[in-house]
């Protein structure tokens, strides 16, 4: 190896250990913050935190109607699926700051 490309490559390296701490700062973060999503005009109401985790489930007394049990689990099922879609939007946008768009394995 030639000499100069010894600092190239020790600078690559320093750039991307700085990237993936960065990306675990923002893991951490958005891991921290609470989402939430509703459906059927806020008869159904979902809040989960940036790990996936469920924090609550609000359910409006006129959403439960036992005659129509399939509509509530609709809802349940439409909230659920919204507040996953944001985290997974939100997570990716966030690394794309931080990584440039570039899609790294696992991310």
């Amino acid at each position: 190896m030639f000499p100069g490309n010894m600092g190239n490559m020790q600078a690559m390296v320093k750039k991307m250990q700085k990237m993936q701490a960065e990306m675990v700062k923002a893991q951490e973060a958005l891991q921290a913050r609470i989402f939430e999503a509703t459906a059927g005009g806020g008869a159904v109401t979902v809040t989960m935190s940036g790990k996936k985790e469920m924090k609550s489930i609000k359910i409006s007394p006129q959403a439960v109607d036992p005659e129509d049990v399939e509509l509530l689990e609709d809802l349940l099922l439409s909230a659920v699926n919204q507040v996953l879609h944001e985290i997974d939007e939100v997570s990716e946008k966030e690394m794309a700051k931080i990584t440039g768009g570039i899609k790294l394995p696992g991310m």
